[in-house]
């Protein structure tokens, strides 16, 4: 399994615009304070960054970093190797997010 590629920078996939709106309803239930898509690039190295799908701010104030994939076999190694390098280099809590099985509804979401 493979993606598709990505899109042009600021356009979301299918599976972005409805983790996006799962970011919503918990932006209403007030789980959430703020989202923004790809608006946050992190330098890993030179020559060497990773852009987030999506940056979050918790009701605490905790900034998330949220990367979307459709599903855990799309989840490259080097997607987690740059994901666990931001982790140990940023004060930042790293998550990645898949959908759950066909059926189930809502996200799988875990912390790097």
């Amino acid at each position: 399994m493979h993606a598709l590629g990505r899109l042009r920078d600021g356009e979301q996939n299918a599976t972005e615009r409805r983790y996006e709106a799962h970011l919503e309803q918990q932006k209403q239930a007030g789980e959430i304070l703020w989202y923004l898509f790809e608006g946050i690039k992190l330098k890993l190295a030179p020559k060497t960054f990773l852009t987030v799908d999506y940056a979050v701010m918790s009701s605490s104030g905790q900034l998330e970093m949220h990367d979307v994939k459709g599903a855990r076999a799309i989840f490259s190694d080097d997607a987690k190797v740059k994901m666990k390098v931001a982790a140990d280099k940023y004060p930042f809590v790293f998550k990645v997010a898949f959908p759950k099985k066909r059926g189930a509804g809502g996200w799988e979401v875990e912390e790097i």
